[in-house]
């Protein structure tokens, strides 16, 4: 049987659950600015993923029916942010010869792209190849590797569902971010953020901070890096937010955009049409080009 985890975190302490997930980020930013773009990237979105991991089990901390190698599985074997869900001892449905096949087929598809179809591309074409690795990686990560962890640890008891479930499918932005797409983004905002701030301010507010929130963090894996761009993805997170509230419009609601082929085709229009803003030219030239480079894709 393994060992309860003990440790000081006082329930409703706003400084012992964020302050250690946001001071590591800050120093981050700050010590690794002058690493290559890709590189810097990559530090930040794992000190803010660290930081996530944080405010995630600090409430659990003190609980003696923690298990220490279920909280060490959950921190460093899977990229999931649902703690309580994950320790449940509920076993979860196991996964089937086609999702194995699938998941890796998915990472396979990603890898193809990346190191396979960029060299085909012509060099004429720089932010091209750059969303097409882009792609490759979040296939390879996202859709595949992520998918193949949740298969090995459904295969041994855990409650731990794909990450990523169809958003291609989605036929409402509601749906497409509430969990189809980077469902461990949902498991952190909807406890930790979205119902603290709808108790005091309303569920349309909390939701569209979430958006905005979102916006900042990927300014800061995205536009920091890239030392230019600011402003962009958040601009497109704001667009996601206003696309959220006119889909639970009443006119949103009349038209059908929360559902069906209207729905879908919304939802695809809202997400899709502005990525250019997220992904931005500047990111793609300063820091996804150099580590396709680096990596032998290009």
């Amino acid at each position: 049987m393994d060992k309860p985890a003990f440790a000081p975190a006082p329930r409703g302490r706003v400084a012992l659950k964020w302050l250690p997930a946001v001071l590591p980020v800050a120093l981050c930013a700050a010590i690794a600015r002058h690493l290559p773009g890709w590189i810097y990237m990559w530090l930040l979105a794992a000190s803010i993923f660290a930081g996530a991991k944080w405010v995630t089990i600090v409430d659990a901390l003190p609980r003696r029916d923690v298990s220490l190698r279920r909280m060490a599985a959950y921190l460093f074997l899977w990229p999931g942010l649902d703690f309580r869900g994950f320790q449940k001892d509920r076993r979860p449905e196991a996964p089937t010869v086609a999702e194995w096949i699938w998941a890796c087929a998915k990472t396979l598809f990603g890898a193809a792209l990346v190191w396979g179809v960029l060299r085909s591309l012509p060099s004429a074409h720089p932010i091209l190849i750059g969303w097409m690795g882009i792609l490759g990686i979040v296939f390879v990560l996202h859709f595949g590797l992520f998918h193949i962890l949740s298969n090995v640890w459904r295969a041994v008891g855990f409650n731990a569902p794909p990450l990523m479930t169809n958003p291609i499918r989605a036929t409402s932005l509601a749906g497409f971010w509430g969990g189809q797409w980077n469902k461990a983004f949902l498991d952190l905002m909807a406890p930790h953020v979205f119902a603290p701030l709808a108790r005091a301010f309303g569920a349309t507010k909390a939701a569209f901070a979430v958006f905005l929130l979102s916006g900042l963090l990927h300014e800061m894996v995205i536009s920091l890096p890239a030392r230019g761009g600011f402003g962009l993805p958040t601009l497109y997170f704001t667009v996601q937010g206003a696309g959220l509230l006119g889909e639970r419009s009443r006119l949103g609601r009349k038209l059908g955009l929360g559902r069906g082929f209207r729905g879908w085709l919304f939802t695809a229009v809202v997400t899709g049409g502005p990525a250019y803003w997220l992904f931005h030219p500047i990111f793609v030239r300063h820091v996804i080009l150099p580590m396709l480079r680096a990596i032998g894709a290009i």
